[in-house]
């Protein structure tokens, strides 16, 4: 992907036009005159159709004959793009275009010392590309500032206003307005009142003037010397005077601001999981925007060594490796979702939910609960993010547990079943739910309230796929020909493995029990992979186990419950959570990470990839016999939980949007090349009859797949310096060895970090650690050319 277009020396400019036949190219040829008087001009038409003598550049070559101009693609038929494109037979993809783009740009740049670019679209602002992009859309990933030619005709207002709304929902920067000046509709007075309030400059310049007769012979003639003294006369006139200041001051204001960016972030930031001891400016990425999969970063040294006549952008595509902490799941500036995030801001605003129902609120919960395919969920309760969201669930459960088992919890204290290096988030009580460890150790009101199993761990290494034991009464290690053997739980339960994992959780849960009297309320697991804890692959035989064993021995919570109550949706010994923020909604290539488990939680946690990516929002799930357990006439005995942005309908609609947009790609087979991957992989070379379909058939695909190759893997499990590694849905972790150990403070990992960091001339590499190990995520959108690209540069780095 070509970064964001940005140079120093270069101001370059994207000319939109509000619709077609408004001027823009008449616009361009004044505003070429006005900027030659600062230094050289460039002009670039990217698409253009008609005839070769009516061509775009050619009126630029006329008229303004000191410019440079080019023409990446010239199609003759006097059509939109996409049709005469596909005419021809000659389609550039979108990727091949904004490169050409970028590169055309660059090199004036560097080579001729160009100080002014225009880089002109083709008719409207959603007029469609060669391959039927709106052109809003094909050309974001350059996010150049924008002209916007406005519409003085008759409608024109409506049009302008509806052009510059359509860009700013995608995030692009209108630097000036520029319109012809029709003293009858008046419209540059009215635009002009408009765009003073968003401090966008303005420019009304007289129209040109009215074409001769073509039927004249001396039509052509007469024409263009009465052009030739319009724009004389109007550049003279310094009519353009106020749009070149403001394009000149735009640029540096921008300048600036990018190039301190990181030192004030540095004196007022203060970050997450950060130990600013040592930390400066220079640590501190600059993010001046996102598209896709990638971050558009500030390169500061890069300006510093190439200097004002340096042609490398200073900007440069960054790999989102943390897909934005675990969040991103339809790409960074999806239109789509912003739309609905503006439709439900429009519509609403934000209204409160107690005592009313919204339909983005309504919708949610039913998309949600359809989602995750459990017969037992049946309410929905709204919170902000992942960990106020599981704090809803605790409460959830151990109220249940208490009223069933008649316990008092002010007299006695109740705590939780989970695994080791579990994490439900950092707010107090679910932070109480996680052993202690390096997040919550020195937390002063940090008690740890529970029991944590040490559990199997799944990784490669030397390309086999290998469960290792922490305790000698779980088996020796266990290993396995393809991943999809692992998660065989079918086979795999009535083993003996499975049965060494049952006695042993059964035989610790009746010690805890009944010689220390310890009493627990909810068992609450990550499905498949503890997140946070150092991207943990849990043996999904040891979850499923922990699971039976609770649900099918009532009697080791309670003495006296010989058998789990009658009713298919009732809960049995504890109530089960599932904490599927980080797992949930296809982060793993599936709807719901349960459905790895061949289990249905009692409650159940999303959040993350809930929005796609876009804003906060979190749904605790639930039974209905949950719900009971809450009802009675005393109000005291309500879950008494909530915030003021509870269901907020902006992130109710984006979710649906999202939800419904993740599950119709899994419908229509989105992720077939990835799954065709992985189920060769598993069969030892030999085509399935899924793997073999039909590009865009709708397939289920396999069980388990991930977007990484399942190649990757395995070469990486041969390397000298990795412990193990593994992928699954949208992740990659890697464990690097560690002499002193491993575990969350270690650095082991950085080193390789810091190579993704400084990447290449076309693109690097984010990632985040969790001590050893290093982890890549993509988002479901992810484009199988660009993941290769980054598993190309991972080899680089570690083979």
């Amino acid at each position: 992907m070509p970064a964001a277009a940005l140079w120093r020396s270069l101001r370059a400019h994207q000319v939109y036009g509000a619709n077609t036949d408004v001027g823009k190219t008449i616009v361009s040829t004044l505003l070429c005159n006005a900027l030659q008087h600062h230094g050289p001009v460039g002009f670039l038409k990217p698409v253009s159709t008609g005839p070769l003598n009516e061509a775009d550049d050619r009126h630029i070559q006329r008229y303004a004959p000191h410019t440079q101009t080019k023409c990446l693609y010239q199609f003759a038929d006097p059509v939109s793009p996409h049709l005469a494109a596909h005419k021809t037979g000659t389609v550039p993809s979108d990727p091949e275009l904004l490169a050409a783009i970028h590169h055309t740009l660059s090199t004036w740049s560097s080579q001729t010392a160009t100080k002014h670019a225009l880089v002109e679209t083709a008719g409207g602002v959603h007029s469609p590309g060669p391959n039927g992009t709106s052109q809003a859309d094909l050309y974001r990933p350059l996010r150049l500032p924008i002209i916007l030619i406005a519409d003085s005709r008759l409608g024109g207002i409506s049009a302008s206003i509806s052009a510059y709304e359509s860009l700013l929902l995608r995030g692009y920067d209108v630097h000036s307005v520029l319109l012809f000046r029709d003293d009858y509709y008046q419209n540059h007075n009215y635009l002009q009142e408009y765009f003073a309030k968003k401090a966008i400059p303005l420019v009304a310049v007289p129209a040109p003037p009215a074409r001769p007769d073509p039927r004249d012979g001396e039509a052509v003639s007469q024409d263009e010397e009465a052009m030739g003294r319009y724009y004389e006369r109007t550049v003279r006139e310094g009519r353009l005077g106020a749009v070149v200041e403001a394009l000149e001051r735009k640029h540096m204001e921008r300048w600036e601001r990018l190039e301190e960016m990181a030192r004030k972030a540095e004196e007022t930031i203060w970050y997450p999981f950060t130990q600013h001891q040592g930390v400066t400016a220079k640590d501190i990425a600059v993010i001046d925007s996102a598209y896709g999969d990638y971050f558009q970063t500030y390169r500061a040294a890069k300006v510093e060594n190439t200097g004002d006549q340096g042609g490398g952008s200073a900007l440069r595509s960054t790999f989102d490796g943390s897909a934005s902490w675990w969040t991103q799941g339809l790409g960074h500036g999806n239109p789509d979702l912003a739309l609905s995030a503006a439709y439900a801001a429009g519509r609403y605003g934000h209204v409160m939910l107690p005592g009313n129902i919204h339909e983005p609120a309504l919708a949610l919960a039913e998309t949600v609960l359809q989602s995750q395919e459990n017969p037992r969920l049946k309410r929905v309760f709204y919170t902000d993010n992942g960990s106020t969201g599981m704090e809803v669930a605790v409460k959830m459960g151990l109220r249940a547990a208490c009223a069933r088992y008649g316990w008092d919890a002010s007299a006695e204290p109740i705590r939780i079943l989970g695994l080791k290096g579990s994490y439900h988030g950092d707010t107090i009580g679910v932070m109480d739910c996680s052993e202690p460890s390096t997040y919550n150790k020195k937390v002063e009101w940090y008690r740890g309230r529970g029991h944590w199993f040490d559990f199997p761990l799944v990784g490669m290494k030397d390309g086999v796929w290998k469960i290792s034991m922490p305790e000698t009464a779980l088996g020796d290690e266990l290993q396995f020909g393809s991943l999809s053997e692992v998660f065989d739980l079918e086979q795999r339960v009535d083993s003996e493995a499975g049965q060494r994992y049952r006695e042993y959780i059964h035989e610790t849960i009746q010690r805890l029990v009944q010689q220390e009297g310890i009493k627990f309320g909810a068992l609450m697991m990550e499905p498949i992979i503890l997140g946070a804890g150092g991207m943990l692959f849990c043996d999904p035989l040891f979850q499923r186990c922990l699971a039976d064993v609770v649900r099918q021995h009532p009697e080791l919570f309670a003495p006296g419950q010989s058998s789990p109550p009658a009713g298919a949706n009732e809960w049995s010994g504890l109530p089960i959570i599932f904490d599927e923020v980080f797992t949930g909604l296809y982060r793993l290539g599936r709807r719901s990470a349960a459905s790895f488990l061949q289990v249905h939680p009692d409650i159940s946690v999303n959040a993350k990839l809930l929005t796609g990516g876009l804003v906060p929002l979190c749904t605790t799930l639930a039974s209905e016999p949950i719900f009971r357990a809450f009802l009675s006439d005393d109000k005291t005995d309500a879950l008494l939980h909530g915030h003021s942005y509870t269901a907020h309908a902006v992130g109710c609609q984006v979710a649906v949007d999202s939800l419904q947009t993740m599950m119709r790609m899994e419908r229509e087979g989105a992720w077939q090349e990835y799954q065709h991957d992985w189920t060769v992989a598993s069969s030892g070379g030999a085509t399935t009859a899924a793997a073999a379909a039909p590009a865009g058939a709708p397939t289920t695909g396999p069980s388990v797949w991930s977007v990484w190759s399942h190649d990757l893997v395995r070469d990486l499990s041969r390397a000298a310096s990795v412990e193990g590694v593994f992928a699954l849905g949208t992740v990659l972790s890697i464990a690097l060895k560690d002499q002193h150990g491993g575990g969350y403070t270690s650095r082991a990992a950085q080193g390789l970090q810091q190579r993704l960091a400084a990447g290449s001339e076309q693109f690097a590499v984010h990632s985040r650690v969790l001590g050893n190990v290093l982890y890549l995520m993509s988002s479901v959108t992810s484009k199988p050319e660009s993941l290769r690209a980054i598993e190309e540069v991972l080899r680089g780095g570690l083979l």
